[in-house]
């Protein structure tokens, strides 16, 4: 719900929400691979993750602060209405792949579908991710603020997002490279090495985020409140 403040921050948390998870949908089908400087367990020496992961994670950000600026309801309307989005980014993507090509245009029709289309065990993967853990994300945010009052805005940032994080790569990489796969017959299963390599790389990137966040969640919340925007803080314990 739109409050009677000057709105600037709660539009630029909307925007920057809307932009990283229309990022994340069209950058999923690449698979990213990270050398490291050490061999960990699972991983190897190197992190495979979805080309999505640091965008979908900006999301998180966004939508934590926008859960301790504007409340519960606020937050979870602005996850699902962007899940709304979503299918409006996806039905004018395939409009416009199927949409008749001039001759003289400077990307061909295969090379726009690859790059634009991604395949179907990946939306299906990342629609499904998205809407439970998103959900999840607002609803153990206000879980931990409801125990912690105005204190503790990492531990909310940090815990709603961590186990938000594990419930979306856990069911994005099962339903996109294994489920899709064998149940709908798209794409190539991943071997169970290989979906937990996926798992393990894509969370130690969203955690590590999450973690690296939490100053700026704080700035931003302080930022807004100043101004006298959003929801008052809660009472401290």
């Amino acid at each position: 719900m739109m409050r009677n403040d000057t709105p600037v921050t709660q539009v630029a948390l909307i925007g920057l929400f809307v932009t990283a998870l229309v990022t994340a949908q069209l950058t999923a089908s690449k698979l990213l691979l990270f050398e490291l400087p050490v061999s960990l367990p699972v991983t190897g020496a190197a992190l495979v993750l979805p080309g999505a992961a640091l965008a979908y994670a900006v999301t998180f950000f966004a939508s934590d602060c926008y859960a301790e600026l504007y409340g519960r309801r606020d937050a979870q309307v602005m996850v699902n209405v962007g899940f709304v989005m979503n299918l409006v980014l996806l039905a004018l993507v395939y409009s416009t792949v199927r949409a008749p090509i001039a001759p003289f245009s400077g990307v061909g029709q295969d090379a726009f579908a690859t790059v634009l289309l991604s395949a179907g065990n990946i939306v299906a993967g990342s629609l499904l991710a998205y809407v439970v853990s998103q959900n999840w994300d607002v609803i153990a945010f206000h879980a931990i603020r409801d125990r912690t009052g105005a204190s503790h805005l990492w531990l909310r940032n940090i815990g709603s997002t961590a186990t938000s994080q594990i419930i979306d790569t856990v069911i994005f990489v099962t339903v996109a490279f294994w489920a899709a796969p064998v149940l709908l017959g798209v794409g190539q299963p991943r071997t169970p090495a290989q979906l937990l390599a996926l798992i393990v790389g894509q969370y130690l990137l969203k955690l590590a985020i999450a973690v690296g966040d939490t100053p700026f969640v704080y700035a931003v919340v302080a930022a807004a409140r100043s101004r006298g925007l959003g929801a008052p803080a809660p009472a401290a314990d």
